[in-house]
């Protein structure tokens, strides 16, 4: 369609003959054959500048007339085609999904009156984009893909590892290469293997090795063969490593000369992100009031936690011999590299040196050279976080909190250590682990009696043995629920309200002292008929409280306890009196009296909880409380 305007107007529809030829009136026969579709309006446009000046051109196609091509041999979709006359071999080619998994990628024809007018690498046009070999089909032409030739491996380190075809004998590893993407960076081109199979030979298969340089890409492959270029050693050769308890591990190169201190200029280089983040994140803020509160009450057991602690006595290089590969550790004194950098602590480096860095968490320091913050709470002048040494007691932490306050009660002192807390979660899991061994032997018990029972005294006994279990095995996993507090009990007078009287135990880190008032009520639970906290009274005792509460039918009067306001627990086999002489145990202030309810079957878990030496272990190992008690029986 070829519309033209200016010194004439030109509105015309050509058709293209078979010679490739249009005939414009006035303008005459413009020859196309052979002319891109894309470069047609120009011809046109100078065809008509020859004989007008100042002519507009514009040239659009209307229908174009199809051919048909024939795609055999080793295709994928093989058959006839019918296509646009300006297609081309590798539109043809995709228009027919290429060759099979046994055609060739490399010697594609194009066959035209019974000779082979174009042969295409496709692997240049993939590769390269080369399509100088891709020419313009005729009606009537013959795509033939012939078979592979044969295929080659190229793996490890290339950009493209795959299977490659070649082309003809007199492929080299050097074009296989460059049709791959080449080596990457890390590829180390002084050593390559090449696998290779010879059929005709005693050993047919062989490895070879070699560098890739100029002999080594020139050397021609063969059908059957694997490549494989193997990836440079990452280790460095000019390099010292600094890690562990650092702002930022880093991988430094090595001069000569350099000795730790150049690693490590100055102390800053110890302060860990985690470190900075900690004190970045200091600040008590909250979206809500409930957030705000939440984090206020953490807010003391963070103090002096903001920092991880350095080291200083011992830091560690770890020095490869490159003869024999073993390792030296050499270590230093942390401490002297900056105190005194001319001394021996300051070791000279060596490329491959790597520089580790503890803290003292990492590698437990003694006590003695450990930062000591121990919080004091309750009635003391000034609770707060004191930080404290080893030799520290105490009585030294309760002097720095100004004393004791008037309504100090010194009997109900809880003292909290986390490494207390820590085992005594270890032997609860071990209890309840015991607890579960129980019902599993209990089980197998069962199971050997029920073989001697009839059919219907073997399905109550499985019942009543159902329920037992179930209701054990709910109790164990309230039991796993328990917390320990980590509390350490005194064991002091409770008519003894003298400060002076604490134990003289050193102070760790992270330790809690709690001092409470003096509490008002005593705590009455259990099987009694109305549970109750009455009022404490002076010189009363158990069975002043139980006379109040009312004991109920079922009260297991042998193994009643008592649970101290300072953690203990006191029981009549505790205390190695007869059976029912716990009633005249004087009472204190705050303290939890418990009455067990008799437990008439032995199951798995009543034969393990049914009396107060039990009760006493549990509570007092476990530095349970009274809400523990109550967890367990509701």
């Amino acid at each position: 369609m070829i519309r033209g305007w200016g010194t004439i107007d030109v509105d015309y529809r050509a058709t293209i003959d078979r010679n490739g030829t249009i005939s414009i009136p006035t303008i005459g026969n413009v020859p196309l054959a052979g002319v891109k579709a894309g470069d047609a309006q120009n011809v046109i446009r100078a065809a008509i500048a020859r004989l007008y000046k100042g002519v507009t051109v514009n040239v659009t196609f209307g229908q174009l007339r199809a051919i048909t091509v024939y795609v055999v041999g080793e295709a994928n979709r093989p058959g006839t085609y019918t296509v646009s006359s300006l297609s081309t071999l590798v539109t043809a080619l995709f228009s027919s999904g290429g060759p099979n998994a046994n055609g060739s990628m490399r010697h594609v024809e194009v066959k035209r009156g019974g000779k082979a007018v174009a042969e295409l690498d496709l692997y240049s046009f993939i590769a390269k984009g080369d399509k100088s070999a891709d020419i313009k089909l005729q009606d009537g032409d013959t795509i033939y893909i012939p078979p592979a030739g044969g295929f080659v491996a190229l793996v490890g380190k290339v950009n493209s590892p795959a299977v490659f075809e070649l082309k003809n004998t007199g492929e080299t590893i050097e074009s296989l290469l460059d049709f791959a993407g080449g080596l990457p960076i890390v590829a180390d081109p002084r050593r390559a293997f090449l696998e290779r199979i010879d059929p005709n030979s005693s050993h047919p298969r062989t490895v070879e090795e070699f560098a890739l340089n100029a002999d080594g890409l020139k050397r021609v492959l063969k059908n059957g063969d694997v490549l494989n270029v193997v990836s440079i050693t990452p280790d460095f050769s000019n390099a010292v490593v600094l890690r562990g308890n650092v702002d930022q591990p880093v991988r430094a190169p090595f001069k000569s000369g350099m000795r730790v201190s150049d690693l490590i200029p100055s102390k800053e280089y110890l302060l860990t992100r985690n470190s900075v983040k900690r004190q970045n994140n200091a600040i008590v803020t909250g979206e809500n009031e409930k957030d705000t509160r939440e984090r206020a009450d953490t807010i003391a057991s963070r103090i002096g936690g903001l920092v991880d602690e350095i080291n200083w006595d011992y830091a560690v290089i770890e020095r490869v011999n490159r003869s024999d590969l073993k390792v030296q550790l050499i270590p230093f004194n942390l401490g002297n590299v900056f105190t005194n950098p001319n001394g021996p602590d300051n070791i000279q480096l060596q490329p491959g040196d790597t520089v580790t860095i503890f803290s003292q968490n990492d590698v437990a320091v003694p006590m003695a050279k450990r930062q000591v913050f121990v919080r004091v709470e309750g009635e003391v002048n000034v609770p707060g976080v004191y930080q404290m040494t080893r030799s520290d007691t105490l009585q030294t932490l309760l002097a720095k909190a100004g004393g004791p306050t008037s309504s100090a009660y010194m009997f109900g002192t809880a003292f909290y250590r986390e490494e207390v807390r820590k085992e005594q979660e270890a032997n609860l899991k071990r209890a309840a682990d015991r607890f579960e061994a129980q019902i599993r032997s209990a089980e197998s018990t069962q199971a050997a009696n029920l073989r001697g029972m009839s059919q219907t005294d073997a399905a109550a006994a499985t019942a009543q043995f159902d329920a037992e279990r179930a209701i054990a095995e709910e109790r164990i996993a309230r039991f796993r629920k328990l917390q320990p507090t980590g509390r350490i009990a005194f064991g002091l007078d409770p008519n003894d309200n003298s400060f002076a009287h604490l134990p003289q135990m050193s102070l760790q880190n992270g330790d809690r002292l709690v001092v409470p008032p003096r509490p008002a009520f005593v705590n009455v639970f259990g099987a009694v008929n109305a549970e109750a906290s009455p009022l404490w009274k002076p010189n009363t005792r158990v069975n002043d409280y139980l006379t109040i509460a009312g004991v109920s039918d079922d009260a297991d009067m042998d193994n009643i306890f008592v649970l101290r306001v300072d953690g203990t627990v006191v029981s009549a086999q505790s205390q190695g009196w007869f059976f029912g002489k716990i009633g005249g145990v004087e009472i204190m202030p705050g303290d939890t009296i418990v009455v067990p309810e008799k437990l008439d079957r032995q199951t798995a878990w009543s034969k393990f909880i049914q009396g107060a030496r039990d009760w006493t272990q549990v509570l007092a190992n476990f530095g349970l409380g009274a809400a523990a008690v109550k967890t367990l029986r509701n």
